[in-house]
Parts: C-alpha cells; structure tokens; sequence
C-alpha cells in the first residue's frame, strides 16, 4: 500500500472519537518494529521523522525511500503516513521534495504574523502534492532533537487564525512537554484544550508529548477532540532498558550474542510492546478499515 497523508485517517479518528499514534523512528529497527505491530493490530499508523532524526539516517529522500520498500517488502496493508515532525520552513520543504505524506511546519517560535505567512507557503506547496500541513501555536515544553518548547498554553484566537489558513491538523500547547514528565507537573490545561476545539471547529487537533500522560488525561484529550498522539520518548526509554538489560545478563558475550542483529532485538521487541499498549489506549486498534 502507497504511503497516506493524514487527512482521511484523522477524519475517522475524529468521527471515530479515537486517536492515530504518530511514533518517531530513528532507524530500520524501529522503521520495521511500528510497521509490524500496526500491521498486526491492523491500526493505521503515521511514522514520524524528526529533522535530527532525518540528518541521522542520511537524508529526507533515504528515509522516503526506505519506508516505501518497507511497506512494499513487508505487504503493510493498513494506512500508513510519513510525517516530518517539528520541521522548519526549509525542512517542510526538503521533506515535500522527498515525498513525505505529510509535514509539520512548527513556526510556533515566530510571531504570529510571520507564523501565518510560512504556513499558508507550505499549505500551498503541500496541497500541489497531495500532502498535508500540521502547524503549531503555543510552542511545546521541553526538549527534542533541539527544538525547544517552554510549554506555553496556546491562544484560541490564534489557533483560529492558523486553523483558517488551511492546514489539516493543528498542534496547540496546553501545557504537555517533550521527554519525561517532571515530578511537579500540572497536568494537562482541558480548559483551554475546550477553548480551541470550540474556536476550530472540526479541526483534528495534535497533542504532542505523549510519553507519560496518565490514561486518562489522553482519553479525556481525545473527547475535546484531539486525533492525533505523538509518542517518542517512551519507544526511546523501553529500547535502552531492553538493551541494557540484554548487555548486563552478559549475552552479547554468548556465541554470536555480539551481532548487532541479536544486540538490538530485545529493543525492537521493546519498541513493538510500547507501540501497542500506545494503540490500546488511543483506541485505534482495528480502525486500519
């Protein structure tokens, strides 16, 4: 199956009062680790590259290329979208270029004028491509691959005004973070999450920071409308412990334990074991049709 833009799984996820898990992948092991287990829980799934991430693998166009000999080499027959996530103004459109299905153009860290007018540009050279436009107001807390987020709570008025430029999903801080949750973490601002579902409409909307949200954070985060669930940190987590775990016990010191093909198994499986218990608690296992 071809790769997907966003659109029509986030209209069913939506309508279906569920959400798509968005799993960044940082290489062929975690690439084949979240195709496998959607395929197998038939879920449809968006991958999501960093730009870090991307300069790490080589390029925009070796990671297209690889994720669509994937899903052709694998048979994936559910939907699947790649998706630049947090990308800048020059990185939307390398990854266009590319053939991404999908693109975050994060100009969160703009004023709002300069904001609008780099995403109705990449609206426009996404819609000529058949692909779709995530964009952000009120920049995410926390730290990713360099991009840096203070955790503010978006503004309603201006998710409206970005909403309205024509992009498909929209990501609007409400107090999450990138990596792990502190101790003396508020929690999630619903009040102001019901505040922008009201000023959007029909808006799929993003929650970023997905690692270490209490399950019931993200189910009431999907009743005010969110559609779509990044998870990173935690695949990251769950694939060192596995490692760890797997080097400590001393069997990369057994026969052949060193092969990088038996080294890194434990964390794939790591990986599949998180990606599921993400899709159980989004609510989009089964939802592939």
């Amino acid at each position: 199956m071809p790769l997907v833009n966003v659109k029509e799984m986030m209209d069913k996820a939506r309508d279906g009062h569920y959400a798509v898990g968005a799993f960044n992948i940082n290489n062929l092991e975690w690439t084949k680790a979240i195709l496998l287990t959607a395929e197998e829980l038939k879920a449809p799934v968006i991958l999501g590259v960093s730009e870090g991430a991307n300069k790490y693998m080589t390029g925009y166009k070796v990671v297209a290329d690889m994720v669509k000999a994937m899903i052709e080499t694998l048979n994936i027959t559910v939907p699947v979208a790649l998706h630049l996530d947090h990308g800048t103004y020059e990185g939307a459109q390398k990854a266009l270029a590319a053939g991404y299905s999908s693109v975050m153009f994060d100009g969160s860290h703009y004023e709002i004028e300069e904001n609008v007018e780099k995403t109705k540009e990449i609206v426009a050279l996404a819609k000529k491509l058949g692909a779709t436009v995530e964009a952000e107001v009120g920049s995410i807390g926390g730290e990713e691959d360099g991009v840096t987020g203070r955790g503010e709570v978006a503004d309603p008025a201006q998710c409206k005004m970005i909403a309205d430029l024509g992009i498909d999903i929209l990501a609007a801080g409400i107090g999450n973070i990138h990596g792990q949750y502190p101790a003396n973490w508020q929690g999630l601002d619903f009040e102001t999450l019901a505040k922008i579902k009201d000023a959007c409409g029909n808006m799929p909307l993003v929650l970023h920071g997905g690692t270490g949200i209490p399950e019931d954070m993200i189910k009431k985060a999907i009743s005010l409308g969110v559609c779509k669930i990044n998870v990173n940190t935690e695949c990251q987590l769950s694939f060192a412990a596995a490692t760890r775990a797997y080097i400590e016990a001393g069997k990369d010191k057994e026969k052949k334990g060193f092969d990088p093909r038996k080294l890194l198994a434990p964390g794939t499986d790591a990986i599949k074991a998180t990606v599921k218990e993400k899709m159980e608690m989004f609510g989009c296992i089964g939802k592939a049709n």
